[in-house]
């Protein structure tokens, strides 16, 4: 589109099914690659993936015509298909469903990167359990503490 200028930044986040404990080192950095990738496929910018074992945070730009929840299928969808054809676990691999999505500005990605870097040291600290309706509290956006994890059944 001429004459339509923009520069949008999310952080997406989104957990393993269950919230197990199944992303391993042995694999992650590949794993988080493949994400990369997907967003990138979809026109959209990745800056950085990255986690920890049971979830994964995607800083990316994106485009006015771009949903995020269709970079977010793409990128879910796609890279469970591939855990499951590579066989790295031993048992079927599943996203929860849903995600949450931030968006943040300019002078503000800085200090997002760094946190997506740095999620392996801010874990020692606290769980993404715990972690998880702080941020949602902090963007200010309701939710229901019940929907927020599947509980294995």
């Amino acid at each position: 589109m001429p004459n339509t200028y923009s520069k949008m930044y999310c952080q997406a986040v989104f957990a393993v099914k269950y919230r197990k404990a199944v992303i391993q080192d042995s694999f992650k950095s590949e794993l988080y690659a493949v994400i990369g990738n997907l967003i990138n496929e979809t026109g959209a910018k990745t800056l950085i993936v990255n986690g920890h074992f049971d979830h994964v945070h995607c800083l990316f730009r994106f485009f006015p015509k771009q949903a995020i929840s269709e970079i977010m299928k793409n990128a879910k969808s796609k890279s469970s298909k591939w855990l499951n054809e590579s066989k790295l676990l031993e048992h079927r691999f599943e996203w929860q469903s849903g995600f949450s999505s931030f968006t943040y500005s300019e002078k503000e990605i800085a200090g997002v990167f760094n946190y997506v870097k740095n999620q392996e040291i801010h874990h020692q600290k606290m769980t993404f359990r715990e972690e998880y309706p702080m941020m949602l509290k902090a963007h200010n956006v309701e939710f229901s503490p019940e929907y927020l994890f599947k509980e294995l059944e």
